[in-house]
């Protein structure tokens, strides 16, 4: 396969992903792990705007949650219990994928990113959290 070809084909599949944390970002985590359940509410404004983004992209969660190493919870692995609380807050509809593993994207949204500027910044930045 040429490389032009190979690169369009990946910036035509990634152009129309978002990439979405789950905890922090749509679900209010805030007991943190606790018990491995899914607990907490829709932060302010999520559903909305993940309403808005489905309209011209193709939403996946990535997530810790997600993990297949990650032990059953009421013999429910992370995915199904994200997707039971994707339903019951209306979202299930607007969401294309759940995964543990980064995929390819145009742009993620994260609640715990550091955006990449250059090393001497970034450095800075990781010395602050």
């Amino acid at each position: 396969m040429n490389k032009d070809i190979f690169l369009h084909q990946i910036e035509q599949n990634v152009k129309n992903v978002l990439c979405v944390d789950f905890d922090g970002v749509l679900h209010n985590d805030h007991l943190g792990f606790y018990d491995g359940s899914i607990y907490g509410e829709p932060i302010q404004g999520s559903l909305e705007s993940i309403k808005n983004l489905s309209k011209r992209y193709k939403i996946v969660i990535f997530t810790c949650k997600a993990n297949p190493d990650r032990p059953l919870v009421n013999d429910k692995t992370g995915i199904e219990l994200i997707w039971e609380w994707l339903d019951k807050y209306g979202f299930k509809d607007f969401i294309t994928d759940i995964t543990f593993y980064k995929p390819q994207a145009k742009a993620y949204i994260d609640d715990k990113a550091i955006k990449f500027e250059n090393w001497a910044d970034t450095i800075l930045l990781v010395d602050k959290i």
